[in-house]
């Protein structure tokens, strides 16, 4: 008798966790639907089409004559890398010490933090296409802002072409994108502070710590694993930049500042005057995907040790 009362109950218990199951299935899956169609699906026809010679209406099967062109034959791809790579660490240079700053200085419920909190967040609201736009005006050499302001203090006497030249144009790019992401990763670093015991500080201050030796032992341990997602997200967010510069440089001047994904995109879909090329812009989408895996796959190892050594 108890053991048929055991099996009722667990039966019982079965039938009731696979309700759950099918309502919980029910509720996930028009999301799960989605990331099908529009994750897997262009995965699979973007890995097809790269061993083909195709233009969106002819398809001929080349093998991997497209990837032999990535490798020998087109140089610009590895300078459109190289050029992803010093935007994305001189921005990231900036960009992350900055919005911990801010996150710091923020955390300490002074009046007024709100406000200055609202405002920094700003910027993230704003498309990164939008934000482009805004920076090209701004520092345009005809009735630009910057330019204006640099020649009514006297440090230039006449206009600056920002976007003649490679390091200039980096440069505003840089600035731009800074401005228009420091504010997320503020809040995230802000979010991870207020999850610091203060009983740490208290008995920290009691040991006579200064404030230099206790953002280093306390706070930057504490909010290491924020730390580490926040530069991960910063780090691939960053190499795979696109709108940003095609509202402001589109790659000029002459190729000088194109990145690796609006190389790529242009190939896709015949811009800038160029051909489409579907199949060869599937071979540098694979090659860049595997570049921006191995990079954060060697980034989780560093940090995760000197996680650990900490």
């Amino acid at each position: 008798m108890k053991n048929k009362n055991n099996y009722i109950g667990s039966s019982s218990q079965i039938k009731w966790y696979k309700k759950d199951s099918t309502q919980a299935i029910l509720m996930i899956a028009p999301m799960l639907i989605g990331f099908f169609l529009f994750t897997y699906a262009p995965i699979v026809y973007i890995l097809r089409y790269a061993f083909y010679e195709s233009n969106g209406f002819k398809d001929t099967f080349i093998g991997i004559e497209n990837f032999i062109r990535v490798f020998t034959r087109d140089l610009a791809y590895w300078r459109s890398l190289k050029n992803a790579l010093v935007l994305t660490f001189g921005k990231l240079a900036v960009e992350i010490p900055l919005a911990l700053l801010l996150a710091v200085l923020l955390n300490k419920g002074r009046k007024g933090t709100g406000f200055f909190r609202i405002t920094f967040f700003l910027p993230t609201v704003i498309s990164a296409a939008i934000a482009g736009l805004i920076f090209s005006l701004m520092f345009g050499s005809f009735n630009g802002t910057v330019n204006g302001v640099l020649q009514s203090i006297g440090l230039i006497e006449r206009p600056i072409n920002w976007f003649s030249s490679r390091g200039s144009a980096l440069f505003v790019v840089g600035f731009a994108s800074v401005w228009n992401n420091f504010g997320i990763n503020m809040i995230f670093f802000l979010m991870a502070l207020q999850s610091v015991p203060k009983d740490l500080y208290e008995c920290a201050d009691l040991d006579g710590v200064n404030p230099i030796q206790r953002f280093f032992k306390i706070t930057l341990p504490m909010i290491g694993p924020t730390f580490q997602v926040v530069l991960l997200n910063a780090i691939v967010g960053s190499l795979k930049m696109a709108d940003l510069i095609l509202s402001t440089t589109n790659g000029q001047p002459a190729g000088k500042t194109e990145v690796v994904m609006t190389y790529v995109f242009k190939y896709f879909f015949g811009y800038d005057g160029r051909a489409i090329e579907i199949g060869y812009a599937s071979a540098m989408a694979i090659v860049t995907a595997v570049i921006l895996a191995l990079i954060s796959g060697l980034y989780m190892k560093l940090s995760n040790k000197l996680g650990n050594s900490y």
